[in-house]
């Protein structure tokens, strides 16, 4: 007999790491030139495409929907590729801390030195999304 309801485990949070990040730089340049593409073709046509928008249920700051199941205690605190697909061509990683509170973060270097993956600022996020 299947279940009537989604699983209460979900295998949708995933580690933010550079394969993460260099996949998102994959993605914003394969948008930029279909872009370039678009207004070439349409100069002088006024086409609109469909933007995304972001989930409402997915803002910063807000808990996480039940809907994506719970977090496994060892993501905790730690940085996640977004689940939101609004995100996914913007240089952005989330963390969800125990309260299920999510905090959204940029993926690109502080003071053009420190990456997302240093030591340190990973430190300061786990200090910030501290509970």
């Amino acid at each position: 007999m299947e279940p009537f309801f989604w699983p209460l485990e979900t295998n949708s949070f995933r580690r933010f790491t550079p394969e993460s990040l260099a996949a998102i730089e994959e993605r914003i340049a394969e948008k930029k030139k279909k872009q370039a593409k678009v207004n070439q073709k349409t100069k002088d046509q006024g086409v609109e495409e469909d933007k995304l928008t972001p989930q409402l249920d997915l803002k910063a700051y807000k808990k996480l929907p039940s809907l994506y199941g719970d977090i496994p205690v060892e993501l905790i605190g730690e940085p996640l590729e977004d689940v939101d697909p609004y995100y996914s061509d913007h240089k952005t990683f989330m963390v969800i801390n125990k309260r299920r509170t999510i905090f959204r973060f940029t993926a690109a270097p502080v003071l053009c030195v420190v990456s997302p993956f240093n030591p340190i600022r990973k430190a300061a996020i786990k200090v910030l999304t501290h509970s």
